[in-house]
């Protein structure tokens, strides 16, 4: 799964801000200028994370933006999902208004997904990460030598090839 230049360019932005958090707000042109990011496409990623509730705005000569939270209170989650909506590796997978995942394909009478369950790991896989990542995290991890903030273990894990035996729980 790919994600847009809206969370690209609106993490960067939300990292910004969270590094100046406490001083006065920053004019969106000079995170566009420091960033060499179009100052439009920032307008437009901006008023979304004003809708969510996570940027606030001045107006005026000694105006701009600034957190509407702490660095600490602000996931990732919020971030990417105020920015992209709601975040589904795989187009036929959406998340209902109750909470469970729910497969396009399943609509048709008598038919599984099979696949629905390695994206819904996927899926909620991604979501936990962008969960437990804080807006501070970021602002702090690049001090931070790669094996400590990555305390979970490698990057990407060798694949274990050995044969495995599948449970389908049916």
């Amino acid at each position: 799964m790919m994600f847009s230049t809206k969370a690209e360019y609106g993490v960067r932005v939300m990292v910004e801000l969270a590094r100046r958090a406490g001083e006065d707000p920053i004019p969106l042109a000079e995170i566009a200028e420091h960033d060499g990011l179009p100052l439009a496409y920032l307008e437009h990623l901006v008023a979304r994370l004003r809708k969510a509730g996570l940027v606030d705005s001045r107006r005026g000569s000694r105006g701009g933006y600034m957190l509407a939270r702490s660095p600490r209170e602000i996931s990732m989650a919020e971030v990417v999902e105020a920015l992209e909506g709601s975040i589904a590796p795989i187009e036929c997978i959406t998340e209902s208004s109750d909470g469970s995942i729910v497969c396009s394909r399943e609509s048709e009478p008598g038919h599984t997904c099979p696949t629905k369950l390695l994206w819904t790991k996927v899926r909620f896989s991604i979501v936990r990460t962008l969960q437990e990542m804080t807006l501070a995290d970021l602002v702090l991890g690049p001090a931070l030598p790669a094996s400590t903030a990555i305390a979970s273990g490698p990057i990407l894990p060798s694949l274990n090839t050995a044969a495995q035996t599948l449970t389908t729980g049916a």
